[in-house]
Formats: structure tokens, sequence, C-alpha cells
């Protein structure tokens, strides 16, 4: 599946796109099956391959990466249009030189021991994501005047593909836990009505609690697990869904013009991750297996089988914005629009708010009151 790497200095091997009619810089046009040059606008065609999207077996990558010695030192890039040498980022192995601007793509495979085999390419350019992030700023709720200006700046967006795990498991669960069944019985209590203390009578809820055990399975598909450390995590989970059924095998093409990073979360990382995930779907599970009208679960134990992931690559657009000296990063699905991203509040725009949700209040009780209304409610009660 991949073989042991050396730790020594290593060459690697780079992937160029220069234009086959002017010599200038192809990248990848978003939405198209194109690599487009920014010169002359001369299109080539990326060949598609229609590979068959593998999964492959956790527990033996696990086997085989406890063998394989990971690279300590990468050598320098060497651009072979301006002849400079340079180094990218850690966790990036594709981008831009940063003297001629010539699109690189290395390989992973020097660097990884787990290559990524499929992508999705993206869908949305960089105006569209503009627009979207624009909708999505002006959407705010409680955002400081000031930063509603950032939706008519013209700053440039980045194009990543961020490196994804996914996870295929087949489940099954057994747990311990109680049937809570609800039922009523009368009991006098007292209340006031025209301003006096009356005893009434009253249907008291009560629960009936009976110890259970049993067993649920489930096969969960495609458990996605953001594996770049450059981007909250809660920030790459809500990024979701992705189409992963129109998954691409993995050409370094549609990583022209863009940033492509390596994966920062190790596998057995990423799959207790992907446990978490599981188990929340399993405890609700186990909660309708139980049913009744509530449900407490003391313990439950998941043993997993057939168990197999896929390294992927997903295109997102992200930039950074700043507001009274902090950055506010924001990123949005290269092939839906998504936008999800951190964002800063106006204090005085929410205590205005809570003011006036104090002075509706206060006023809806008053009219309640001289109405009545508020008397025959609580008679009701």
């Amino acid at each position: 599946m991949f073989k042991a790497l050396k730790k020594d200095s290593i060459n690697l091997k780079i992937d160029r796109f220069p234009c086959g009619k002017c010599g200038g810089l192809l990248a990848f046009k978003p939405g198209t099956q194109f690599l487009t040059c920014q010169y002359c606008g001369q299109e080539n065609e990326i060949g598609q391959r229609y590979d068959e999207i593998q999964e492959y077996d956790f527990h033996q990558a696990l086997i085989e990466l406890a063998q394989a010695k990971p690279a300590t030192e990468i050598a320098q890039i060497q651009c072979g249009a301006c002849g400079a040498g340079f180094k990218f980022a850690n966790s990036v192995h594709a981008g831009e030189c940063p003297f001629c601007g010539t699109s690189i793509v290395s390989s992973t495979a020097q660097t990884r021991p787990i290559t990524p085999k499929s992508l999705l390419p993206f869908k949305i350019s960089e105006q569209e994501a503009k627009q979207q992030f624009r909708r999505w700023l002006k959407g705010l709720w409680f955002a400081p005047n000031k930063v509603k200006k950032y939706a008519h700046d013209d700053a440039k967006l980045a194009g990543v593909y961020i490196p994804y795990w996914t996870y295929d498991s087949a489940t099954e669960t057994t747990y311990l836990g109680a049937r809570g069944d609800v039922y009523y019985v009368s009991q006098e209590v007292q209340t006031v009505r025209n301003g006096q203390m009356v005893n009434e009578i009253k249907q008291v809820p009560q629960i009936n609690w009976t110890p259970v055990r049993g067993r649920v399975a489930r096969f969960f598909d495609d458990v996605l697990i953001g594996a770049s450390k450059s981007l909250p995590r809660q920030i790459l989970d809500q990024l979701e869904p992705w189409d992963l059924a129109n998954l691409e095998s993995y050409n370094e093409s549609y990583l022209s013009g863009f940033t492509s990073e390596y994966y920062q979360v190790n596998l057995d990382q990423g799959f207790d991750e992907a446990k978490r995930k599981m188990d929340n779907v399993i405890y609700q599970d186990i909660a309708f297996d139980i049913g009744g009208d509530q449900q407490r679960v003391d313990q439950f134990n998941t043993q997993h089988s057939n168990t197999t992931y896929k390294h992927c690559l997903l295109p997102v657009w992200s930039a950074a914005f700043r507001y009274q000296q902090q950055a506010f990063r924001f990123v949005i699905n290269g092939r839906t629009g998504k936008v999800q991203g951190e964002r800063p509040y106006s204090y005085w725009k929410i205590a205005f708010a809570i003011i006036l949700g104090v002075i509706a209040v206060g006023g809806l009780l008053i009219f309640l009151e001289r109405s009545g209304l508020l008397e025959q409610a609580q008679y009701y009660r």
C-alpha cells in the first residue's frame, strides 16, 4: 500500500504546468475540466480518470505505518521556470514559486506514508466565493457596523485543498440503561386564586424506571474527519455536507494554481475523532431501542469491524479580516459555497437588544394584568 520513508533528505518529484502555446502559467479553472493560461487564455483539457475510488483496510494500514519511518528533512524545491530554490511550509505540498509565481505541485509520496488517492475539484470560482462571503457577512446578527464594510472589500481569497480522512465501519454495541415511563398521580397543591390561597387537585407526573439491556448495530459510511491543523476543527466540520459521491481520482492538474496541504492528523488520530462522531449516533440508536418516555444510558461498549479508510483532498476558499487588532478567519466550501468562520460581536448591540427585550416583556405583562388575561392564565394552569 505504501512504503517506508528514509530519515534523510528527500528529492521531491515536482510537477509544473506550463502553457503549451505561450509557456505561461496554467491554473485549474473551477467548475471546468480545463487548465487555463493566465496570459493568453489558452485552455488545456484535463484528462479525466475513471478509476474506482477504493477503500483501504484500516488495521492493515496501522501495521504498515508502525513499520514506516517518517522523513525528518525535505530538500529544497527547484523551480524549473526561474531556477530558484525554496521550500514550502511544512504542511504544504502544492503552491506557487515565491519568485516567479509558477504553479508547482510536489509529490506527497516521499513525505507522507499515505498519499491522497482522490479529491473533489473546486466547483465555484473565487468571485462566486466572494459573493457568498458578502452575503454571509451582511447576515451576521449583532456584528459591529465597521465589520460590514468588509463585504465591499476586494480582498483576495486563497484556494486550498484540505486533507481529509473518511472512515467506514460496521459497529455492534451492547448497552445497559433504564426505560422511563411517565404516569400521573393526583396531588393536592396550594395556589393563589383571586388573591386567596386555595387547595386544588392536580395531576403530577411521575416516572417509573425499568432496567434494560440490549444490542444495536449500525454500519457507518464515509465518516469525514479533517486532517488539517491550520483551521479549527469546528469550522471544518461545519462546512459539511460534501458531495463525496463525486470524488475523482487524484490528479495533480486540479491542484495547479492552488495550495494543497499534507495531512497533519494521523490515520489513527482521525479514527479516534471518527469514533466520537459515531458514538453520538449510536447513543441515539440506543435511546430509540430503549423506547419509553425517557431513557437513561448507563454504559455502552462498541465493537468495530470491517473498518476501512480513504485519504482525499477537499477544496476550500480561505481568508481573514482584522477587526480591533484581532484576526477573524473564514472559509468557504469550494463545492457548495457554504460559509463558516469566526466573527466579532457588538456588545452595544447585544445590550441594546436585551434592554428592548426587557421593555417589551414588561409592557406585555402590564397589558395582560390590566386586561385581566394574566389572572385567567393563572387560573387555567
